[in-house]
């Protein structure tokens, strides 16, 4: 622990003679984070992601690299709650030599997306693709059903000379139900409903998902070939794991019934399950293998992420940097509980504004805390490196940047989410500091746009809240055990610490910002 901690000591000669002037801005430091948030989202808009990841060059188009020739031979599925933007993006770059597509999206979605101005997400009159609206409530349902018919029908019907574009973003899962006969969409859903209440994983949830559906787990891959496959996806998921996102349909993966049978009997389900289940369950070798010799069909299988939290975060920082703020990423990744995440960020809030050496107990449970926030120690040691650096040579502003979904312990019943409750625990972690310009501005906002049932995608907080809520006659104790923040928020500032963007048309999860200010030290 010594070695890690003495990262952290000020070089004292550094501190003396290396002092810079930070960047000057006018800019509020709350309306500056609300700039770095928005450029999160803007660098992550489907018809920006989809541009950035095809060039198109006459005859052919460049994909991760990779050179495919167009002979009006372009196929296109897809299906996510982002995926009509992406859609109409990709059919403006490829032109003619689309020849058909399909695409499941979300119930309502080209309405909303009228009534908000984003026509240039929407696909023009004379478009090749259909579009179906499906899972209503974000579950699946018989229109999404149908529209996942529809994609395995396109794909079913392609040649080797053909080219499957695969477009895929979050909530893509809920708009691709395609049970294995004989088993039905109620079935099939009341198995996953009672794995994921009996306290199953994700990872277990994608197996049984998986093993029971025509199209997931590579199940469209399987389908399209022996056509070129080519999935674009904007990842709402962790660490981009391929197989999870929308449950993997372009990514091959047996999966065996004794593999699935073990899940259901972990949750004592075996004998709960209908008589389809256990027919599906019960075939051997694995569905996708009874049909057609899947060799080298991976080589034909192109699979980008080109939208994700990383990329959202990597945006803001240049936004950060152009606002004055020398910008540094912690992690896309943090999870974990809400109290470990926000105390984290009010250690590392205090680490960085601290006049004097931090005492190494801060950096101690810095450490302690990186594997309940799923942040790495080195990760943690590296950012608390340049925090400290930053103070002591005086560089001026910083901005830490993290991303990622922490969890909410639901014991109450008021409005808000996990963006605006993390917001309020930092406010209370920040009590104490100075108020803003001359101290710490913390942001937690979800890139969708809503944080919740609520209008709001989160908050902005400061080392001030807890005194104003004193002074309002808040008791933000009694809101957090109700799981009230967003009426906490409203009531706070007149409302003018929420984070309300409005429609985003995307989602790479959550983006955490907390600005630090220039810190003047005492040396000697």
């Amino acid at each position: 622990m010594a070695r890690v901690l003495s990262l952290f000591r000020p070089q004292p000669f550094l501190a003396l003679v290396s002092r810079r002037k930070p960047t000057l801005c006018k800019m509020s430091m709350d309306s500056r984070a609300r700039e770095v948030f928005a450029a999160a989202v803007e660098a992550v808009q489907p018809d920006i992601v989809v541009r950035q990841s095809i060039e198109r060059k006459e005859d052919s188009v460049i994909i991760d690299g990779q050179k495919f020739t167009l002979k009006h031979n372009l196929h296109l599925v897809g299906f996510g709650k982002a995926v009509l933007g992406m859609a109409a993006e990709a059919e403006r770059i490829m032109g003619d030599h689309l020849v058909k597509g399909v695409i499941s999206v979300p119930h309502g979605i080209q309405q909303t997306l009228q009534q908000h101005g984003k026509d240039h997400l929407l696909l023009k009159e004379n478009s090749r693709i259909q579009v179906m609206e499906g899972a209503k409530h974000n579950l699946p349902d018989t229109d999404a059903q149908k529209a996942a018919e529809g994609i395995r029908q396109l794909a079913s019907e392609l040649t080797e000379k053909d080219l499957l574009l695969v477009l895929i973003s979050g909530g893509g899962s809920a708009l691709l139900p395609a049970p294995i006969p004989p088993i039905s969409l109620q079935e099939k859903l009341d198995v996953t409903r009672k794995l994921a209440a009996a306290g199953a994983t994700i990872q277990e949830l994608n197996t049984v998902r998986r093993a029971l559906s025509l199209l997931k787990g590579g199940g469209l891959a399987h389908y399209a070939h022996p056509a070129q496959v080519v999935a674009l996806i904007l990842s709402d998921v962790i660490g981009d794991p391929l197989d999870l996102i929308a449950s993997g349909p372009t990514v091959r993966g047996e999966v065996w019934p004794e593999e699935v049978l073990s899940v259901l009997e972990r949750y004592k389900l075996l004998n709960s399950l209908p008589a389809s289940v256990k027919d599906v369950l019960g075939r051997h070798p694995p569905w996708w293998k009874e049909n057609k010799d899947d060799t080298d069909k991976a080589e034909n299988i192109l699979n980008v992420v080109i939208g994700s939290n990383s990329v959202a975060l990597k945006c803001a920082g240049r936004r950060a940097r152009e606002l004055g703020f020398r910008p540094v990423v912690l992690s896309p990744g943090v999870c974990g509980d809400v109290r470990a995440v926000s105390r984290l960020y009010g250690l590392l809030a205090r680490f960085a504004c601290s006049r004097e050496e931090p005492p190494p107990e801060i950096a101690a449970e810095v450490l302690r805390l990186g594997p309940e926030v799923g942040v790495e120690s080195w990760d943690l040691c590296r950012t608390m490196q340049v925090l400290g650096e930053g103070r002591t040579e005086g560089w001026g502003s910083t901005c830490l940047l993290a991303g990622g979904e922490p969890t909410v312990e639901l014991i109450g019943k008021g409005r808000g989410g996990r963006n605006q409750e993390l917001a309020l625990r930092v406010g209370l972690e920040l009590r104490g500091l100075q108020f803003p310009p001359n101290g710490p501005v913390f942001l937690s906002g979800g890139t969708d746009g809503q944080d919740g049932p609520t209008e709001a995608a989160g908050a902005i907080t400061d080392g001030g809240l807890y005194e104003e809520a004193q002074a309002k006659g808040l008791d933000i104790n009694n809101f957090l055990t109700n799981n009230d923040s967003y009426t906490f928020f409203s009531y706070l500032s007149a409302g003018q610490r929420l984070l309300v963007p409005g429609l985003t048309c995307t989602n790479v999860m959550d983006v955490h910002i907390l600005l630090i200010p220039p810190i003047p030290i005492n040396i000697g």
